[in-house]
């Protein structure tokens, strides 16, 4: 089974403690900082789309991208009544980003950049990124760093929550720079009472931090910066999540 055709169904309930309103928090604090050109925001890689959300009811025109239907299935119907204008869905894969329009940033969170394990795929989605911006405008995404990847290989973990119950093993290898993500998930079916069974194999590729600045500034990014894990410092050796904002040139013309 691919990822998230199972997953999707419970997904929620297994992250239930991800904090969303706090990662809003962080995103607007960069926003701040940096000044946007405007309100349009795409959330890319959005999932069951919980951020959309949170962002959409704070004032943003959102648009949602993500490669899985079943994910976007739950982003549509949890999102029908947030804000004053509903959050569009589009389902695309990052390196395919293709909008109708222009936006004026771009978040991609909860470490869905390591989710492209092919680098050209990678580089190809950040000048998609970059060919959809506004002059002047932000792109944040976050990575969990290579120390932490490696330090799964061999760790086994246990999700449950009533409805849900999700068990899974990570192993890591340095040839491929993949972690592999094992998945044997349980979820109660609310109309039959019955429990179902899936499994899944997620892979989240290790990126050092050189590489994803050279990608971000052959797109055409300027002022890179990075981030400790939700702070507004730059990380420390061995942070488990470093986030990244850069911008597009406020002088830049954009033709989409």
């Amino acid at each position: 089974m691919g990822s998230y055709e199972f997953l999707a169904g419970c997904y929620d309930e297994l992250t239930y403690d991800v904090g969303y309103s706090a990662w809003a928090d962080y995103i607007e604090a960069h926003f701040r900082k940096r000044g946007l050109p405007g309100k349009t925001v795409l959330d890319l890689a959005c999932g069951t789309g919980s951020l959309t959300r949170e962002l959409a009811q704070r004032g943003y025109e959102m648009i949602g991208v993500d490669r899985s239907p079943e994910m976007l299935s739950e982003a549509a119907e949890k999102n029908r009544d947030a804000g004053e204008v509903p959050p569009i869905f589009l389902c695309q894969s990052m390196d395919k980003l293709d909008l109708y329009g222009t936006i004026d940033a771009c978040v991609c969170c909860l470490d869905s950049v390591n989710y492209v394990t092919d680098p050209r795929q990678l580089r190809k989605a950040f000048q998609r990124v970059y060919l959809f911006l506004m002059p002047g405008g932000v792109f944040l995404f976050d990575i969990n760093s290579p120390s932490k990847l490696q330090g799964l290989d061999g760790q086994i973990f246990l999700d449950e929550t009533e409805d849900a119950y999700c068990v899974w093993r990570a192993e890591y290898s340095k040839r491929s720079r993949t972690c592999s993500y094992f998945m044997d998930l349980f979820r109660l079916d609310q109309e039959t009472g019955l429990w179902e069974r899936g499994e899944e194999l997620h892979q989240e590729r290790s990126y050092e931090p050189e590489e994803l600045v050279e990608y971000l500034r052959e797109a055409g990014f300027q002022d890179i910066r990075q981030y400790g894990n939700r702070k507004m410092r730059p990380p420390k050796p061995g942070e488990d999540r470093i986030f990244f904002t850069a911008r597009k040139d406020p002088r830049m013309t954009t033709q989409v």
